[in-house]
């Protein structure tokens, strides 16, 4: 192992953080329904309670999520699944049953619902999300992780000054697009993943035929810092969907031609990928909301990664610690 490398700091004034797949905040809701957010309209679904003397018990051993809530049964399959849970009662002699609530939770509530219950993570469709209570609001926390054999080791959220001594599982994060993200449970609302902050894009392409798809378009090397690919920088928005457009039409004619390549809106999310590209470490913080939010490259791709709280003799929790296993 490597000695620790700092990667930047976070600031939670809310006290309540939360540890997520980057590519996912695309559906985060805030304060919203999740039927209220553009890629969720489409996916109709409920939420459901367990209720009842053994309200405990049958959430344990039916052990579908954390908890006695059910969050994001897709609205075809509510029927069928209220089934199983009747039977799976039945089966253990159970008295419990599921209450729908009469609306959607919202992403900032099921924040809050989790750390009062204690349960170790909520799902955001199907997705396991890291939500962490009594985290310090008076100053900065440090982001560190350790080099192992394949990318990081580990990535360690420092709470407070103090040696661990025991810790205690929280639980994964559940990562489809290679990138963790530690932000504020508050400052999350204010986030902008896919629309332009300044009505600007940009499009950038690269792969074996750049330089063929360079030349039919007319397109520059961008020089942005932490890759070589061509494009095209600040665009009015349209404009530069119009180009993706054309980029896409291109990659798809006969004969294609063998490029990748993106849109990427002014938003919060492409803001700080560019940091993230541009670093060393590939890691990157943005203000959203007077908050300092991180995104950083998981380092091994997809895939779960352990939580821990760790605690000195006290009982204090000192930090927080994500494990990278070497296979992602």
């Amino acid at each position: 192992m490597g000695e620790t490398v700092l990667l930047g700091e976070v600031t939670c004034p809310s006290g309540e953080l939360v540890l997520v797949d980057g590519g996912y905040l695309e559906l985060w809701s805030g304060d919203r329904s999740p039927d209220e957010v553009d890629g969720l309209k489409d996916m109709p679904a409920s939420d459901f309670e367990i209720v009842g003397p053994d309200a405990e018990a049958a959430a344990r051993s039916f052990d579908r999520q954390s908890g006695r809530t059910l969050y994001d049964i897709p609205q075809h399959g509510t029927d069928e699944f209220s089934r199983l849970f009747d039977q799976h009662c039945r089966e253990h002699a159970y008295d419990a049953s599921l209450r729908p609530f009469p609306q959607r939770i919202p992403h900032r509530d099921r924040v809050r619902r989790s750390i009062t219950e204690g349960d170790p993570d909520f799902l955001i469709t199907g997705v396991p999300v890291i939500p962490v209570g009594g985290v310090p609001t008076d100053r900065p926390l440090p982001v560190t992780a350790v080099p192992g054999e394949w990318g990081w080791s580990q990535i360690r959220i420092g709470l407070r000054e103090g040696n661990a001594v025991a810790a205690r599982r929280l639980g994964s994060i559940g990562v489809d697009y290679a990138r963790f993200v530690f932000a504020d449970a508050d400052a999350l609302g204010s986030w902008v993943h896919n629309h332009p902050l300044d009505g600007l894009a940009d499009v950038v392409f690269w792969g074996r035929d750049e330089e063929q798809i360079a030349a039919e378009f007319g397109a520059q090397r961008t020089g942005t810092p932490g890759e070589d690919g061509y494009g095209w920088l600040n665009l009015p928005v349209r404009d530069a969907y119009a180009r993706a457009v054309a980029l896409s039409d291109r990659k798809n004619a006969a004969p294609p031609g063998l490029f990748a390549f993106d849109f990427r809106p002014h938003s919060h999310h492409w803001r700080v990928m560019a940091g993230v590209r541009a670093s060393e470490n590939e890691a990157a913080t943005i203000e959203v909301g007077g908050v300092q939010i991180m995104m950083a490259m998981t380092s091994v791709g997809d895939g779960f990664f352990p939580v821990d709280l760790d605690v000195n003799a006290a009982g204090i929790p000192v930090a927080i610690r994500i494990t990278v296993p070497s296979d992602g």
